[in-house]
């Protein structure tokens, strides 16, 4: 089955965790206007494409001096129900040999009032670890992702405003509801009219200095079957994370990408956090 790739240009860009994606129906001739249904429309292009989606990740962290470190790990993710509601992840470390074996499980929710659950297995310890809500803005496995850029930031968080309208893009800032939870003071995501992927985040401390980018470099058409009729969904399958205070940058390239695979829920257990399915050894 043949795909279609679209590179972005590098003065288009300079996301996307996760991660880890579906134009959501036709933009409006005049563009639409609304902050808040250009996110959710993002946030479901970017997160929520089929029922359920596997893949392969393999990251790149390079630190100021050149020097460079490698990950691989395989991922499963299943909206729960379908739709732009809740949704589980179980991520399986494949290498190098000081997290492999290791397997993180993320249980999101979508009402504000509820933190996500998630879950760390240190096979060394024999231990399963819970991740605290405040913990979630850390480094993803020593990259320049972090645990929250894997699942994604819940929309509710922030305040949404359309900052901007370009030919090609919506620039929103996004200011969060609760600034004293957060390390930076807000973020800027700029959206592709067309699929609604966001391909661009920029983090502001509270200087107003840009600490954090986040930039998609590569998406693909996908296929996959839905309802019995094949369609392709528009994802992310290499993005940029650069880290502007410590000069470290972590490529993400996503590879092998499947959806609506029939993933059962009972996958997304503590029981296989210390035993993954055999789809997440591959």
């Amino acid at each position: 089955m043949n795909t279609h790739r679209t590179t972005i240009p590098a003065y288009c860009l300079a996301l996307w965790i996760l991660v880890l994606v579906i134009p959501f129906g036709p933009v409006f001739a005049s563009g639409l206007t609304d902050a808040d249904e250009i996110i959710r429309r993002a946030n479901h292009a970017a997160l929520y494409p089929g029922d359920d989606n596997s893949a392969s990740v393999r990251m790149v962290i390079t630190d100021k001096l050149g020097r460079t470190r490698k990950r691989a790990f395989n991922t499963l993710r299943k909206n729960h129900p379908a739709g732009n509601g809740d949704q589980f992840y179980l991520i399986y470390f494949k290498s190098p040999a000081d997290v492999r074996k290791m397997t993180f499980m993320v249980h999101k929710h979508d009402s504000p009032a509820k933190d996500d659950d998630r879950w760390l297995y240190l096979p060394n310890l024999d231990l399963v670890k819970r991740i605290a809500a405040g913990d979630k803005r850390t480094s993803f496995a020593g990259s320049d992702f972090l645990y929250e850029d894997i699942s994604g930031r819940n929309i509710h968080e922030d305040h949404h405003v359309l900052r901007e309208v370009t030919h090609r893009y919506y620039v929103i800032d996004n200011i969060p509801v609760r600034p004293e939870s957060v390390s930076f003071s807000h973020y800027t995501a700029t959206i592709d009219k067309e699929t609604f992927l966001p391909v661009k985040q920029e983090f502001f401390d509270k200087t107003g200095a840009v600490t954090r980018v986040i930039e998609a470099t590569e998406v693909e058409a996908i296929p996959a079957v839905e309802n019995g009729q094949e369609r392709h969904y528009p994802v992310v399958t290499c993005s940029v994370a650069t880290n502007l205070e410590s000069g470290s940058v972590t490529e993400m390239r996503v590879s092998g990408i499947r959806f609506n695979t029939g993933v059962s829920d009972t996958v997304f257990s503590e029981r296989y956090l210390r035993r993954p399915p055999r789809r997440l050894l591959k």
